[in-house]
């Protein structure tokens, strides 16, 4: 299922308590209840032991959270693409800040990614990375300055000249790639000022996850746009 329509919000679970097991399936369905609501396209990532579950329970997309540059065989404890798949992964995040990886395998998995028709979701820090990241070919490059993740300040309003520099030369070295903005966004005011720096969706965690009513929060994030 390749993701087309944007606004664009993912939800990456992380592996937050809030968000595990049977709670990952409540946020799951508030994330599917809100895109029925309004139109905007949601989409969850959560933890590897959840994907089978999420996804035979909600028709959203669900992400995994990271895969591993591997081949079948002998890697005790790596995610391989063709077991996300078979769980019902539409597609992964790949090079998180909480799980870096080195360009020659961030290269593989978008290149295996990409031939299985699933989606690529690659999280950078700046200006270069974000280019250098475009030139492979993912879906999207999502703009994450780590500094920020989970401090509550967005990187719409901290650091907007890193989303606005991150999308032009995105879209210079390949236009067809699509810009998310993460770190920090929480809010309505959060989105719509990522909106109008050139991105074309959210990718976050925390503000919703933790938040006392994750619908109502997930509601007020796109009641702006």
């Amino acid at each position: 299922m390749k993701i087309t329509q944007t606004p664009l919000v993912i939800l990456n679970f992380k592996t937050y308590i809030e968000s595990t097991g049977e709670k990952a399936l409540q946020l799951a369905r508030a994330l599917e209840e809100v895109s029925e609501e309004t139109g905007i396209s949601m989409v969850a990532a959560p933890q590897g032991a959840d994907l089978w579950r999420l996804s035979q329970e909600v028709k959203i997309p669900v992400l995994a959270q990271h895969i591993d540059p591997v081949e079948a065989g002998g890697h005790t404890g790596s995610m391989l693409l063709e077991c996300a798949k078979e769980a019902g992964a539409a597609g992964t995040l790949i090079n998180h800040s909480e799980q870096r990886m080195q360009l020659a395998d961030i290269e593989t998995v978008i290149r295996k990614t990409n031939a299985e028709g699933m989606n690529t979701v690659v999280c950078t820090n700046n200006i270069l990375t974000s280019a250098a990241a475009a030139a492979l070919n993912p879906d999207f490059v999502a703009i994450e300055p780590p500094e920020l993740i989970g401090s509550g300040i967005p990187v719409s309003q901290a650091e907007p000249e890193i989303v606005e520099g991150s999308v032009a030369a995105i879209k210079d070295i390949n236009p067809d790639v699509r810009v998310l903005c993460g770190a920090g966004i929480s809010t309505g005011d959060d989105m719509k000022a990522a909106l109008e720096l050139g991105s074309e969706g959210v990718l976050l965690a925390s503000g919703i996850i933790m938040a006392p009513d994750p619908k109502q929060a997930l509601l007020d994030l796109v009641s702006k746009i």
